[in-house]
């Protein structure tokens, strides 16, 4: 077994490597990149930029100790016959799903803008879990594959903090993961949500997990 402690807020975190996984939410092109469907409705796409560094080394440092590695897409199909029509109906008609956009047709799957970041590229062997929602329990098989594998905690990362981050924390939280979010693997197109979104993790004792950073993690992981 290897178990590590992790010091994290509101308390430090046993955390058993064989039983943890990283979770990596959405680093999807159209969100992250100049020029992509997020850029384009206004958004400072380098504030979740800043996240790509200390989750590069994180994920190279989970590969090496053998840490279950999986990632996240959020899109819909070409049909949109998956995404509701509430959410489909909201924004402008130029920015909606399944429009297109400087990357292809916005949140589909298949298009450029849906892959993921080359920075951060599934290796051969790690699950990408297509999601048609905020979170990544919804609609998808991400919990029968935790399952499967004997994972009891996540280290929860991507973006954004306040939505699809927070959103699968607390999934996740429901489902009795431990989970853990490293504060400089994730981002937001608004700083003062991705702080609120880590003080609403780990207040009351840490009513959804912990919060922690690379830095402590990795020390950790040794």
């Amino acid at each position: 077994m290897s178990r590590v402690i992790v010091e994290a807020e509101p308390e430090p975190i046993s955390l058993n490597l064989d039983r943890t996984a990283l979770v990596i939410i959405d680093m999807q092109r159209d969100f992250l990149e100049p020029g992509g469907f997020g850029e384009s409705l206004g958004n400072d796409v380098s504030l979740l930029g800043k996240a790509v560094g200390p989750l590069k080394t994180l994920l190279a440092r989970a590969r090496r100790k053998g840490v279950f590695v999986i990632h996240t897409r959020e899109g819909h199909r070409p049909d949109l016959s998956d995404a509701p029509r509430a959410k489909v109906e909201r924004g402008a008609p130029s920015a909606r799903i399944g429009a297109p956009g400087p990357m292809g047709r916005i949140l589909i799957r298949g298009e450029p803008g849906h892959d993921i970041i080359a920075e951060l590229y599934p290796a051969p062997g790690e699950p990408v879990i297509d999601k048609p929602g905020k979170g990544a329990f919804y609609a998808t098989d991400l919990h029968t594959v935790l399952v499967n594998r004997g994972i009891e905690s996540l280290i929860v990362t991507g973006v954004t903090t306040e939505v699809c981050v927070h959103t699968t924390v607390r999934e996740a939280n429901d489902r009795g993961y431990r989970c853990v979010v490293p504060s400089d693997c994730c981002g937001s197109y608004f700083p003062e949500f991705h702080e609120m979104g880590l003080k609403m993790i780990k207040a009351q004792g840490g009513i959804f997990g912990w919060v922690s950073d690379s830095t402590r993690i990795l020390s950790a992981m040794g």
